[in-house]
């Protein structure tokens, strides 16, 4: 088991979870794997999740409007690279956890 491609990832304040669409090397292109991950379970595995506090009252930034936008954007940032080895190490730890590959 090894994710051939990261499709998309967000990290949801809301709700606390790292939510994820990738592929293994062996599901084919018309196939995704969807998750979330509770936010703890990934940083005890090491994953770092910098925040980013895109808080538009906080900035000095004339465009109120530009700011609101980037509010609605994630607060956190993860590279792409530890993430994907964070969800092989997370899935071989946990295969039980690994989803089922549904059309895309």
């Amino acid at each position: 088991m090894e994710i051939k491609e990261l499709v998309g990832y967000y990290v949801n304040d809301t709700s606390q979870t790292l939510d994820v669409s990738f592929r293994l090397i062996t599901d084919n292109e018309d196939t995704i794997r969807t998750d979330q991950i509770n936010l703890d379970d990934a940083e005890s595995f090491g994953l770092n999740l910098e925040d980013n506090n895109n808080d538009p009252f906080d900035s000095d930034d004339d465009d109120y409007f530009a700011e609101m936008i980037r509010s609605y954007e994630s607060d956190f940032e993860v590279d792409e690279d530890e993430l994907v080895s964070f969800l092989n190490e997370y899935y071989l730890v946990n295969p039980k956890k690994l989803p089922k590959p549904e059309l895309f």
